[in-house]
């Protein structure tokens, strides 16, 4: 199994940006699972916030088709009554298993005077064809409490737009949440540039497969060695 983050940059064309990376997902083996960093097609677009979410509708079944063999994770604005959202949908074999809105938004970057918290308890670990999978968002990444949501998966996805003046807090918070955790992270962060890239593939022993300067980041992996971890260093962890 390869796992995979997917360092694209955003510009002001959705569909251009929707096109790039449905050819990168095409590229992607089968099997894999792949990350696309946060509002990876949109962007923060406050002042096209309508506009994103009905594009949203289109990209979501466009990325669903592409899904076959694959697990494919990103975020979309997307809007429930008159409140918008940045939610996480989780493809797998065309198929929307499932969606999480971002619940810790980001006060640096005025998410909260555009976006609507989502709820805590969407922040869950999941399967996929006996996988443990749970995703943090971007900021989420910060919070404590949040990790004892998803201690004990298997996988942790985290899409994120992180800034470049904190990229050593990404790339530290990131690796820890790997360490701690006992598991594989896929990082995958903004290639944009004020952004601080860092993308990565985190082994549950610490181990880091990066690369600044690549769109698609990756690593086969071993699913073994979750084990192998938890039980040469017990915390409590280990698989049933």
């Amino acid at each position: 199994m390869k796992l995979i983050a997917l360092q694209v940059k955003t510009t002001a064309d959705f569909f251009q940006n929707l096109e790039h990376l449905k050819e990168l997902i095409k590229q992607c083996d089968d099997k894999s699972i792949i990350l696309a960093p946060e509002l990876a097609l949109t962007g923060f677009c406050y002042d096209r916030m309508q506009e994103a979410s009905n594009f949203a509708l289109k990209a979501i079944e466009e990325i669903r088709e592409l899904s076959e063999n694959k697990t494919v994770a990103l975020t979309f604005i997307t809007k429930k009554e008159d409140n918008f959202f940045n939610t996480l949908h989780l493809f797998s074999d065309k198929k929307i298993i499932h969606t999480q809105s971002k619940f810790k938004l980001f006060p640096l970057g005025d998410e909260l005077e555009h976006f609507s918290a989502g709820k805590e308890n969407d922040i869950k670990i999941i399967e996929i064809n006996g996988l443990k999978i749970a995703t943090l968002i971007c900021f989420e990444l910060r919070f404590p409490k949040l990790w004892e949501k998803v201690k004990g998966a298997d996988i942790i996805l985290n899409p994120a737009m992180w800034g470049l003046k904190r990229k050593d807090h990404y790339e530290t918070i990131s690796k820890s949440l790997a360490l701690v955790n006992q598991c594989f992270v896929i990082a995958c962060n903004s290639a944009d540039n004020n952004m601080a890239k860092g993308s990565a593939i985190i082994s549950p022993f610490g181990n880091v497969t990066k690369n600044d300067e690549q769109e698609i980041i990756k690593e086969e992996i071993d699913l073994e060695e979750i084990k192998k971890v938890r039980t040469y260093i017990n915390i409590g962890l280990n698989n049933d």
